[in-house]
């Protein structure tokens, strides 16, 4: 029986098709940063009398103001969390934070808020779009999922980002400043009546 034997060009192409698909499966993976038990990596800043602490397979953040920053920084991504907040409580998803120093100025804010005094609620990015109706309610699970990807549009190379809350699209927001280039994930402690829990913390890395 003969067999062909591949040309150098054909093991070239063969191999660069490997690297691509790699290279794809590697970008379209989900990435846990929470092991469920402790905060491995996990960073705080802000007041030593705010706590971070996991409690039955879940972040849990109460006491002053604080912020727990992710391991690494990231620049384009998919980023989805489970969270909760208590009725009258107050925190946020952040995304592109620069520097683990306990700013609540420095990065994007995803909001979450479904009572607090504040009336920007769940589902707002904090300074730049925000939502006064109650999409969640307190002490309630619920899916928050954030891409930021910073491409060309209309001839300006600037960060798009896209909300969505337990599956559903809030929008696309087109950040003309690029305010934020890269940085680390972080969740808020905002205030001493305020009690978030994070149960899910993923990312899915994109070109």
């Amino acid at each position: 029986m003969l067999r062909s034997i591949p040309t150098r060009a054909g093991l070239v192409a063969a191999a660069l098709a490997c690297l691509s698909t790699a290279a794809s499966a590697q970008e379209g993976t989900w990435v846990s940063l929470f092991d469920g038990q402790t905060l491995s990596g996990w960073t705080k800043a802000g007041s030593q009398e705010s706590n971070w602490e996991v409690k039955d397979g879940s972040i849990v953040g109460t006491g002053k103001a604080s912020m727990l920053y992710s391991p690494k920084t990231y620049k384009n991504f998919k980023y989805r969390a489970e969270l909760k907040i208590n009725d009258h409580g107050n925190s946020g998803v952040y995304f592109r934070c620069p520097a683990p120093n306990g700013s609540f100025s420095e990065g994007y804010e995803a909001q979450v808020d479904s009572t607090h005094t504040d009336p920007i609620r769940t589902g707002s990015l904090y300074t730049f779009i925000h939502i006064f109706d109650r999409l969640v309610e307190p002490d309630t699970w619920f899916t928050y999922e954030i891409e930021c990807v910073t491409k060309e549009y209309r001839g300006k190379v600037i960060p798009n980002i896209t909300i969505w809350i337990n599956g559903k699209k809030l929008y696309t927001f087109l950040d003309q400043t690029g305010a934020w280039k890269e940085g680390h994930f972080a969740f808020q402690q905002h205030d001493p009546g305020s009690r978030v829990e994070i149960r899910k913390v993923e990312v899915m890395e994109l070109p």
